[in-house]
């Protein structure tokens, strides 16, 4: 007779987390309408990506994210583990290039996600966002000996403005999400807002806010100001599920392609924000 397999909890936990994360950015890529992004109606401020192309990205990174949220299971901050997660998601861009065909489409959600996935692995008893988001802080505030010298576009615009960027956010606990964005997601749905337009107002939450490396890369000051003060005052209206909300939504976008203004970095935390809303769930929170 054949042994039966011994239970690999560690293996069963990444997995979901890692079918999550894929999910949330599917879900992202998907929701329409997003001002100066990618959606189903089609490719935003990019001439170079396209709903396909980000689909095809996202799943390919499920394997980084089984392997991130694997090596964190039951661990503790540790540089090495840190440095683990760097390797692992240097591994899953390379997987994102090759899907992509040298196209930048994740590097911004892989940091993100990666990093929430690990925090979820490290205590599958707390999953609620504040718990994950600090255990994700830990992380990300440990150092990577690793890293490659070269910095990369976002580095380059922190430098030039004098942000946070991508790891000030992490850093500091997502508070973006956790202050903005989720709360806006659950505002929207005890409206009765609808899930879509729950979850374009926890993503005008973060515009509205988030110094952006994305938008001060193509429009510096001017072009981030401009995003903020717009998505503002669709919130302000009512959120986009109010008709006054809705037509400031497609005036900000108006104005965001004339300047091809994308809010990458937003986008990316909206796939977090998705991702950690999922995440009590699996814990019967």
């Amino acid at each position: 007779m054949r042994r039966a397999l011994a239970p690999d909890p560690a293996g069963q936990l990444a997995s979901q987390l890692a079918a999550l994360a894929c999910q949330s950015l599917l879900d992202e890529a998907r929701l329409s309408p997003k001002p100066g992004l990618v959606d189903s109606r089609g490719s935003g401020a990019h001439s170079d990506l396209n709903l396909e192309l980000m689909c095809r990205s996202a799943r390919a990174l499920q394997p980084a994210f089984f392997a991130m949220a694997n090596a964190a299971w039951q661990q503790t901050p540790s540089t090495t583990l840190r440095e683990q997660l760097g390797s692992l998601g240097r591994s899953g861009e390379l997987a994102m290039l090759q899907a992509s065909g040298g196209v930048n489409t994740h590097r911004g959600a892989i940091w993100a996600i990666g990093l929430l996935v690990a925090a979820a692995a490290m205590d599958a008893s707390q999953l609620h966002a504040a718990a994950v988001c600090q255990r994700a802080a830990a992380l990300a505030q440990l150092p990577d000996r690793l890293l490659p010298a070269q910095p990369r576009k976002g580095e380059l615009a922190c430098q030039r403005y004098g942000v946070g960027g991508a790891r000030g956010e992490a850093q500091q606990g997502f508070p973006h999400i956790t202050k903005l964005a989720l709360p806006a997601l659950q505002a929207s749905r005890a409206r009765g807002d609808g899930e879509v337009n729950a979850r374009l107002n926890a993503l005008l939450a973060i515009m509205s806010r988030l110094d952006d490396t994305c938008l001060l890369s193509r429009g510096g000051v001017p072009g981030l100001t401009l995003v903020q003060s717009g998505a503002a005052k669709i919130l302000a209206a009512g959120g986009v599920a109010t008709l006054p909300g809705r037509r400031r939504l497609y005036q900000l976008e108006k104005d965001m392609l004339a300047q091809r203004l994308s809010p990458g970095g937003a986008a990316d935390l909206l796939a977090a924000t998705l991702l950690l809303d999922r995440l009590p769930a699996m814990a019967g929170i």
